[in-house]
């Protein structure tokens, strides 16, 4: 009968002592929100949807699926995300058992077993700001990773975008050598027939094998870029890349103050810094309610037996063999200040740490907009100037060398050097091409979103 008693009792706290931890946690909260201009997609998403080029798409989709740095973040974001729920709970019950070897004599008789059943309470406010802290911290972890799909996305696009301008690259010098070889034809006829000189031919030759160590540095340069592209997608040695075109460059660029506004309502690591520092305050919440003590209440329960002694048969007292039911409280006593003044200095600082952190990402970004911006410009520029005067210079001139070795008036050497003026021109464009889409790809990651069309831009400059 004593032992259904002391079951009972025990059964009764432990229902008793959870619906009185869940009043002490508080209300439930919901995790802050990330970054309002995440509402829209994720930054990186929407510049890779941007994408017009299918085959880069799935290229830069690939690298988000498979990269194992970005992919250790995201786990380590959703690990972080369970922290909450654990440290929003109270502690777990203590539940003690002490069997008397022997037993201490009362009046009512004597005591063979004691059981309690006890819960540690944290101050009011603790365990809500520590559950506030973990999910600003989960919200950190987050931005954290979605930095890095931002950082892969441009990365990828300025790998992708280097071989297709070694693809042109190699175009060019191999329509050269092709031209090369024909002038070299021309060249022996004529020294052959006694009107050129042997130096033509030997010059054109020289030209001839500068072509070939050309063609095998593009191949040097094309290897490691597919290397690194395939380490970043975790792909095998060997996978091939699809080619790509450079696209065009956009007419305009936004005004840079709108570009900031974009910039400072999407970036990934401003939404980390934000979070960061809500964390901080709630953990120096946290740390000055550890100047409170914590509660414990508990429920006791004493075994006793009936007195066997001659004065106890002879005449029992009340109460003879009763058990004992007791509550009892306690409180820590929270008295190694500097302790406690650690952890609030402490919290404080990984405020300070997290405003440095932001002010930091702000002067990046206003930076990077400023070096962009005027690149861009200034690459357009050089771009319109190869298009629309160089190039039709250099084939005119050309033409004009041709049409002088065939009539006699000009020697191999002439000829020779107004194709070099050509083929360096059209390498030249092609790397202003090149340089113009991979600044524009760093400038959509500085501003984590896609730049708007032609015909959507505003007139700045």
């Amino acid at each position: 009968m004593r032992i259904n008693n002391l079951l009972a009792v025990c059964v009764a706290a432990a229902m008793v002592l959870p619906s009185v931890s869940g009043e002490a946690a508080g209300k439930k909260t919901t995790p802050a929100p990330a970054n309002q201009g995440t509402a829209n997609g994720s930054p990186a998403d929407s510049i890779v949807s941007s994408l017009g080029n299918v085959k880069l798409r799935l290229l830069v989709r690939d690298v988000l699926d498979r990269n194992p740095g970005l992919a250790g973040l995201e786990a380590k974001a959703r690990a972080v995300a369970q922290k909450a729920p654990q440290v929003k709970a109270l502690p777990d019950p203590i539940l003690s058992t002490t069997l008397f070897v022997q037993t201490p004599e009362t009046r009512t008789g004597p005591q063979y077993a004691a059981i309690r059943l006890s819960q540690r309470f944290p101050w009011f406010g603790k365990l809500p700001a520590r559950e506030q802290a973990a999910l600003a911290q989960a919200v950190a972890a987050r931005a954290r990773a979605e930095a890095k799909r931002l950082e892969l996305v441009t990365e990828t696009r300025r790998l992708a975008y280097e071989l297709a301008y070694l693809a042109a690259d190699q175009r060019q010098v191999r329509n050269d050598r092709t031209t090369l070889v024909h002038y070299e034809d021309l060249a022996r006829a004529r020294y052959a027939s006694g009107v050129g000189i042997a130096q033509g031919v030997v010059k054109i030759q020289a030209e001839i094998t500068r072509d070939d160590s050309r063609l095998l540095a593009i191949a040097i340069r094309r290897a490691s870029l597919t290397a690194r592209i395939n380490a970043l997608r975790d792909r095998p040695k060997g996978t091939p890349v699809p080619g790509f075109t450079v696209p065009p460059a956009q007419a305009r660029i936004e005004a840079i103050e709108k570009l900031r506004s974009t910039a400072l309502a999407r970036r990934p690591e401003l939404a980390e810094a934000d979070a960061l520092i809500a964390a901080a305050e709630h953990l120096t919440e946290v740390a000055k309610i550890g100047y409170r003590p914590d509660v414990t209440l508990g429920l006791s329960y004493a075994v006793v037996g009936n007195r066997d002694d001659r004065a106890g048969k002879l005449a029992p007292p009340p109460d003879n063999g009763k058990d004992v039911v007791g509550l009892f409280g306690a409180i820590n006593l929270p008295v190694h200040r500097e302790k406690l003044a650690a952890g609030v200095e402490e919290a404080i600082q990984k405020r300070l740490a997290a405003e440095q952190k932001k002010r930091a990402v702000i002067a990046g970004i206003e930076g990077d907009l400023a070096d962009l911006t005027d690149r861009l410009d200034l690459i357009r520029q050089r771009i319109e100037l190869f298009e629309k005067t160089l190039i039709p210079q250099a084939k005119e001139s050309l033409r004009s060398a041709e049409e002088a070795y065939a009539a006699g008036t000009l020697n191999a050497l002439d000829l020779l050097d107004a194709e070099r003026v050509l083929l360096q021109v059209r390498i030249a464009t092609d790397r202003a091409r090149t340089d113009y889409a991979v600044a524009e790809a760093r400038l959509e990651g500085t501003i984590g979103a896609p730049l708007p069309s032609s015909d959507e831009m505003e007139i700045t400059k």
